[in-house]
């Protein structure tokens, strides 16, 4: 357990609370790294299914395995998010957005939302995927055209791209820090997951360090051809099963949503 504090605190002040209010957890001398070396997690590809056709929209997320913290594949597979980007229909962007998956959804008319997210546990692995919210009839297309992003993320992605990606994943780790109340959760989180807090300086290098072959590398490692977990709720006879998702981990056929992605790049 880590107790952390920001801003304008009385450092001998804090240290005494913790004596006081802490002093009756367990002494047990087993660490965390210990309990997860006896009971690693195992990522199983699954899906959880719930059928509601009365509600307008269909949610559902695809997720593959993560990386831990503390794994050197986590810097590269916050900037995939970053490429991944966001969508939502309520936002101006259009197909301007720098997201090429954005787009393809943009021009497509595809969903209603679309977040990418990279979700990092403490030392063993994590959750990376995208969850998204669209119409019913479109989630055919939909699922073709996310799933055509995650293989190019593998073979085809631009410099350009990425450094775009480099300077987004930037700005918003500060901007996630934009309090006291922020400072302190993200000096905890860092002192759980790597014990010490790490400065900007190193964190961004790190990210610096992360060029297109890097991007491809990981997404090979993590993308192509490995395990699915997917969740949906909603109208879902339009959603293909999980062997399909499975098989478009390495597949490259040729299908009707191609034209989305390819016009969502020359735009």
């Amino acid at each position: 357990m880590v107790v952390s504090a920001a801003g304008a605190v009385n450092h001998d002040e804090v240290v005494d609370q913790v004596r006081e209010f802490f002093t009756g957890f367990s002494t047990d001398p087993t660490t965390v790294d210990q309990l997860v070396e006896a009971n690693p997690a195992i990522f199983t590809g699954s899906e959880v299914r719930v059928e509601q056709p009365e509600m307008p929209l269909t949610h559902f997320a695809i997720a593959f395995k993560g990386s831990s913290w503390a794994n050197p594949s986590s810097i590269p597979l916050m900037v995939i998010q970053s490429i991944l980007g966001t969508w939502n229909r309520s936002v101006g962007v259009g197909n301007c957005s720098g997201s090429a998956l954005a787009r393809g959804i943009s021009n497509g008319n595809l969903a209603e939302t679309m977040i990418a997210f990279n979700t990092n546990y403490r030392d063993d692995t994590g959750l990376f995927g995208i969850c998204t919210i669209a119409q019913p009839d479109s989630l055919y297309d939909l699922s073709q055209l996310i799933m055509q992003e995650f293989r190019r993320l593998a073979f085809e992605v631009s410099e350009t791209e990425v450094a775009r990606a480099r300077n987004q994943l930037k700005s918003a780790l500060l901007l996630h820090i934009d309090g006291s109340t922020a400072v302190s959760k993200n000096n905890g989180r860092q002192m759980l997951t790597y014990g010490r807090v790490m400065p900007f300086l190193e964190l961004f290098a790190r990210i610096d360090a992360v060029d297109r072959d890097t991007v491809m590398e990981t997404a090979k490692d993590f993308i192509i051809d490995k395990d699915i977990a997917l969740a949906a709720v909603g109208p879902l006879t339009n959603l293909p099963e999980l062997s399909w998702f499975r098989s478009h981990t390495y597949s490259d056929d040729e299908f009707s949503s191609r034209t989305f992605l390819q016009d969502a790049q020359n735009n």
